[in-house]
């Protein structure tokens, strides 16, 4: 795939350096697992998101924020944000990292809590605590860069949902820069009324909102987990199509499955699924959804290669998937927007689809990861499919059944598809659209999943036939033989000129 630099120029000129200078740094700390016995803690992931960009006011008619299939984003002027999020493993210390990742203007935080929710937007007032970065009660984020507040003693629950209060000083909403936000929270969140309300114990609610802006991850320091499982995908894992406020996506499950299983010492689940992404290519913006004829906003600023459906799995593999804290194990459910948005288009081929795959595999290898390669589920119904993307999809899955690239594979496609029409998803297991699970949907791809490649190092063994099963390199010498064998390296971040 290549890149086509005068539409879409790097960040900044050393951003590759910079990149592999942050992954060597982070070396120690990825994916060493404790010895049996040991009694060491470690900062490991428990909560994190995949972001993209909000274009700004500025960029849209009337000076309103960008129109979005996501539903109306907050204005946010001199208020606090508290946003929730649900944690996959617990601890005893928390921290929190801010994101100004698309960001081209400093960005200012007045002043940061964290707190157990006790129920809505209230919180468990004898378990919250002040943020500070470098001791500072306040912090300013530069354009493009990442914070991650001083740790503060916590007991953080698994399984359990964190209140974060940010306020913002400034007038965000006449600001020149993007935003970065995650836009499909399916998660209620909540914006003050003017002022600085953080860490309030009944925080006043002016308005609410689904999205998360400006949140990177929450870590916990730990002695049990062993690591943490990030799942990168698009909406299907994202959970477009669950119920909101229930956490019920595929990760959400399978941390649950895990917990149930291992207790303390279940890994940690980090979900950075973007709806709409695509492993090869940047964000679409709206132009596809109509060309299938849905009804959807006009705006060109969300032509932005960063902007709705994000930058392309891999252009952001390093930061949302190799950056997280003790990350020892990746999930890949990506490539059905690759393949339905080319609607009846040669291109992308079957063996772009395999380049692509090969290169997050290879990456993950390179830093000693395991990576397991999901089957893409069944779309037949949904409004971008063809008989082309089906060939394409089944072709693909062949070869992540087969291919020998990654180490093992989940078979969400078995687990949701109709047995009298195996190019549907059975019609319990989806919410109309045909594309993307349903509550019991998730539950089911979640079941997928053999918990035994994912558990702690003692305990492993005993695995579970026919789920996440290992191959022998070669198994498939026919797919093995047409993929691309090179390395496709990250691109870096896109921007528009």
């Amino acid at each position: 795939m290549r890149c086509d630099k005068r539409r879409q120029p790097f960040r900044h000129r050393h951003a590759a350096i910079a990149t592999a200078l942050a992954l060597a740094l982070l070396a120690p700390t990825v994916p060493t697992a404790q010895p049996e016995g040991s009694r060491g803690s470690r900062w490991v992931g428990t909560w994190a998101s995949g972001p993209v960009a909000l274009p700004p006011p500025a960029a849209s008619a009337g000076n309103r924020p960008a129109a979005s299939p996501f539903g109306d984003t907050p204005r946010i002027a001199n208020q606090t944000l508290r946003q929730i999020v649900r944690t996959s493993i617990g601890g005893s210390q928390v921290r929190v990292a801010l994101t100004n990742r698309f960001g081209t203007t400093p960005l200012r935080v007045g002043g940061a809590h964290v707190a157990i929710r006790e129920k809505g937007s209230a919180i468990v007032e004898r378990l919250r605590s002040r943020l500070t970065f470098r001791g500072q009660p306040s912090v300013t984020l530069e354009a493009g860069s990442l914070v991650v507040s001083d740790p503060v003693t916590l007991a953080v629950p698994a399984l359990g949902d964190l209140a974060i209060d940010i306020y913002f000083p400034d007038n965000l909403s006449n600001a020149t820069s993007p935003a970065t936000y995650h836009p499909s929270a399916l998660t209620t969140n909540y914006l003050s009324p003017p002022g600085d309300h953080s860490g309030a114990a009944r925080m006043p609610v002016g308005s609410t909102f689904q999205q998360w802006f400006y949140l990177a991850r929450v870590d916990v320091l730990s002695g049990a987990a062993p690591g943490a499982v990030v799942t990168i995908g698009d909406s299907i894992t994202d959970g477009t199509g669950s119920t909101p406020d229930t956490n019920s996506r595929w990760p959400d499950f399978l941390a649950r499955r895990l917990v149930a299983a291992y207790g303390a010492s279940a890994p940690a689940v980090l979900n950075v699924g973007i709806a709409g992404n695509r492993v090869l290519s940047h964000n679409a913006g709206l132009d596809v959804l109509r060309r299938a004829g849905l009804n959807v906003p006009a705006s060109d600023a969300l032509q932005d290669p960063n902007a709705l459906f994000g930058p392309s799995g891999l252009s952001r593999f390093d930061e949302d998937v190799l950056l997280q804290p003790g990350v020892t194990h990746v999930i890949v459910l990506e490539t059905i927007n690759d393949i339905g948005m080319a609607f009846d288009a040669a291109s992308p081929t079957v063996k772009d689809l395999i380049a692509g795959h090969r290169a997050l595999s290879q990456r993950a290898h390179a830093r000693g990861l395991k990576i397991y390669g999901g089957t893409l589920t069944p779309f037949k119904g949904a409004f971008y499919w063809t008989d082309a993307g089906e060939a394409k999809r089944r072709a693909l899955n062949d070869w992540i059944r087969t291919g020998a690239e990654y180490d093992g594979v989940i078979d969400f496609e078995a687990s949701v598809r109709d047995p009298d029409d195996p190019s549907k998803f059975r019609p319990e297991f989806h919410p109309g659209d045909w594309l993307h699970g349903s509550d019991a949907g998730y539950k089911a791809m979640a079941g997928a999943a053999d918990l035994a490649v994912f558990a702690p190092a003692r305990r492993r063994g005993t695995s579970a036939a026919g789920r996440a099963v290992p191959r022998t390199a070669g198994a498939n010498r026919r797919f093995a033989a047409s993929g691309i064998s090179r390395t496709m390296m990250p691109l870096e971040r896109p921007r528009l000129p």
